[in-house]
């Protein structure tokens, strides 16, 4: 295992000695995060342990069932042990993670591109993919803006996915996908390519300080143009945010209380102005280094082949998968830690080449 249990113990043993010293709460914004570091630490051990108990019971259970020839109770054992690899597979990954905001919940933004409804249609498909893969790892969905399309799908959806990693987890998505089909809206049958963004940045309000000069932002308030049902209020409680010397957006619509739309639009503000100035950044440190990589996502990250072969293609990696339904329904999970080991293993020969 990469994440070693012994290692982390000691350095728990460590930061709670820290936090025994007398004069610790004297700093409180220190204390809080070596607090929340002790914390992470020991649930990341319990994690592991409960891998490394669960493995040990699925031992167990198979020499039962090879000794006894119990088909059913081996057939259990298989459907157990795929549901460990996927639960280790992630942890895993999550040992990777080594920038303190991939452990932050992640706010997600999807816009269709050209196109139309057909564009609108794909739009809405991507936002209940990763919606459906956040549900199948327990994590809080809260759809907090959305915009019909003129006759199916929506024009624009941001939503967040609360839970540790969930930003670390869905970077692996950020960007342009891709759609081939036959149209459903094309009485002739004939074949479209669709494409849709996803942005993912992580949700900061909690610990990132970042300075809004009240003065710099325009407050409007306006009626809810959503899908409606249970996502969107039907009252003019809606907020839309603008930093004027920016232009960074952000709004809100999913409460009835203006103030709490006003609060949740203020998040996703926050969050957007500190994706910028990271990228920022990140664009001088690569001018310094004269380094010719973009720092935006490219175009078409992934392709969804429905017509006339069913496949997806991650072009980043070369994975591939052929059952695309089970792909839109949330099965995500390949692309995701494959990308992150590529992404670790590139940064890794950076590091030795410099």
């Amino acid at each position: 295992m990469i994440f070693d249990v012994d290692t982390k113990r000691d350095e728990l043993t460590k930061l709670e000695k820290e936090a025994s010293k007398p004069g610790f709460w004297d700093d409180q914004e220190a204390a809080q995060a070596l607090m929340s570091k002790m914390s992470d630490i020991k649930d990341d051990i319990a994690a592991w342990e409960k891998a490394d108990d669960d493995a040990e019971e699925l031992e167990i259970m198979n020499e039962l069932a090879v000794s006894e020839g119990d088909e059913t109770l081996a057939a259990d054992v298989e459907r157990d042990f795929r549901r460990l690899k996927r639960y280790a597979d992630d942890l895993e990954l999550r040992s990777w993670f080594t920038d303190p905001l991939d452990s932050h919940s992640a706010i997600v933004t999807v816009h269709p591109g050209a196109g139309g409804t057909e564009s609108q249609d794909w739009a809405e498909m991507l936002m209940r993919m990763v919606i459906q893969w956040s549900k199948d790892k327990h994590y809080q969905t809260d759809i907090y803006e959305i915009a019909a399309g003129d006759e199916a799908g929506i024009k624009t959806a941001t939503f967040t996915i609360q839970g540790k990693y969930a930003y670390g987890f869905l970077q692996a998505v950020r960007g342009v996908h891709r759609l081939v089909r036959i149209s459903p809206f094309d009485y002739g049958g004939r074949r479209h390519t669709s494409f849709a963004s996803v942005d993912v940045i992580p949700e900061v309000e909690r610990d990132v300080q970042i300075t809004v000069d009240p003065a710099d932002l325009k407050i409007e308030t306006y009626r809810s143009t959503g899908a409606g049902g249970q996502h969107v209020n039907v009252t003019d409680s809606a907020v839309r945010i603008t930093h004027i010397p920016t232009g960074v957006m952000a709004q809100c619509q999913s409460e009835r209380s203006q103030t709490k739309n006003k609060e949740t639009a203020m998040i996703i503000l926050r969050a957007r102005l500190y994706e910028r100035i990271q990228e920022e950044q990140a664009r001088e440190a690569a001018e310094r280094h004269k380094q010719k990589k973009e720092i935006a996502w490219g175009s078409q990250i992934m392709s969804y082949v429905m017509h006339p072969y069913q496949l997806i293609k991650d072009h980043r990696t070369g994975v591939e998968k052929g059952n695309v339904q089970a792909v839109l329904d949330g099965d995500l999970d390949d692309f995701i830690i494959e990308y992150h080991r590529q992404r670790i293993s590139e940064a890794s020969d950076e590091q030795r080449a410099t």
